[in-house]
């Protein structure tokens, strides 16, 4: 038993995960700045919860040491809570990048791609499986052009044998396998989740896609890719070429990350061109993006009067309610933003609640208003907003203690 604020003073909060706030921790006495994801003791009441807490710390203790994988500092536990102190990530998430830098290349794709399965075939080499890989999970470690990219958030990763079959259905509705849903899968469900960052990363959208998370499902269990639409006509075959093989259905036939990496289109100074992608990829993940942060936002909203409440309560919330219900839930969380409960929410409203969780700039906020007002009159009314939270199939897994 130690406590984690005697060797550190907490700052503000960074992030909240399905079981934790993430803040600002600076070294006593060093000054160095870590990130220390806090997760509460009165969190860990089932014996599973507490384990699965023992494992990450277990998991990322044996990866440390990796460029690409953010290194765990300590572990504290007191009374109240446990205490993971980590490498603080400051670059910013993997799309916020691209986005800001404006221009953007097969090239540039293929090197982040790289980046993206270099942490996969470490992890599998050293028999981890990721479990829950998605861009918001990876983060530039500082603002320099050359910054690495740091896998984050191993809450789900579990320890594997070559072979081993696991049916626990985790991870996000985008980007898990089918033989997740199938309940039958191994680590080669880790290249599968990393074939769907690839699509976005060249076209801006996932490859699969619809208007609720069972849709999402159906679309991945009968894996159709598109590839007619733009931008796919002038993208390389190169890089159609690795998607493909990393997004085959059965997973024996998907490559592993050790053959990716020496797929020619990844390769450095490999095939992929340098010539710039058409732009709208670039203004569709920041739809994504937006779309992505708002229902964050949303799901923080204080639907039960005892303080807040993350994305993960949200949705185990309304997962076993009826249709009734989770209206209200939904209307609960728009009264949170429609502060002078004038039936909309304005922009002033949504920047409010947005920087409050330090989830944008102005130019987000922006994107967030266009992509949600389906009406163009600058501001989000009700239905508006039940459309968005509705859409575009949440995390599968809201806690670690299953549902399903």
């Amino acid at each position: 038993m130690e406590d984690v604020r005697a060797t550190y003073t907490f700052g503000r909060e960074l992030g909240r995960g399905q079981f934790g706030v993430t803040y600002l921790a600076t070294h006593k006495a060093s000054g160095a700045r870590r990130a220390c994801k806090s997760i509460a003791a009165r969190k860990l009441a089932h014996a599973s919860d507490a384990e699965d807490v023992r494992r990450e710390v277990q998991i990322m203790h044996h990866l440390t040491g990796h460029r690409s994988i953010v290194e765990l500092h300590g572990a504290f536990e007191d009374r109240h809570s446990v205490n993971l102190v980590m490498e603080l990530c400051e670059g910013g998430e993997l799309f916020d990048r691209i986005i800001a830098r404006g221009h953007y290349s097969e090239r540039a794709a293929a090197a982040l791609c790289r980046e993206v399965v270099s942490v996969v075939h470490s992890c599998h080499s050293m028999g981890v499986m990721h479990r829950d890989l998605k861009p918001e999970n990876f983060l530039f470690l500082n603002k320099r052009e050359d910054s690495p990219l740091k896998a984050t958030d191993f809450g789900l990763s579990v320890f594997f044998k070559p072979g081993e079959q696991f049916k626990d259905l985790v991870g996000s509705a985008y980007y898990v396998a089918p033989e997740v849903l199938k309940r039958r899968y191994g680590a080669e469900a880790d290249i599968w989740s990393a074939g769907v960052i690839l699509y976005i990363l060249l076209s801006g959208v996932p490859p699969f896609w619809a208007e609720n998370e069972d849709g999402i499902f159906d679309a991945v269990l009968k894996g159709h890719i598109d590839f007619s639409s733009e931008p796919w006509p002038s993208i390389s075959n190169g890089a159609k070429d690795l998607v493909k093989r990393m997004l085959k259905q059965d997973p024996r036939e998907r490559l592993t990350a050790a053959e990716i990496l020496n797929h020619p289109w990844i390769r450095e100074d490999g095939e992929a061109p340098d010539k710039p992608l058409d732009i709208t990829v670039i203004s569709r993940m920041k739809q994504f993006r937006a779309m992505n942060k708002l229902k964050k936002v949303a799901l923080k909203a204080d639907v039960d009067g005892n303080g807040t409440i993350d994305y993960g309560e949200f949705i185990s919330a309304t997962m076993h309610m009826n249709r009734l219900e989770k209206e209200d839930h939904i209307f609960k969380a728009f009264e949170y933003f429609d502060k002078d409960h004038s039936g909309y929410i304005t922009v002033d409203e949504l920047e409010e609640a947005l920087k409050k969780y330090d989830m944008g700039d102005e130019a987000t906020i922006k994107d967030i208003i266009a992509e949600v007002d389906t009406d163009h009159d600058g501001k989000i009314n009700y239905e508006e907003f039940v459309a968005m939270m509705k859409n575009n199939g949440p995390e599968i897994v809201p806690n670690r203690r299953r549902l399903f």
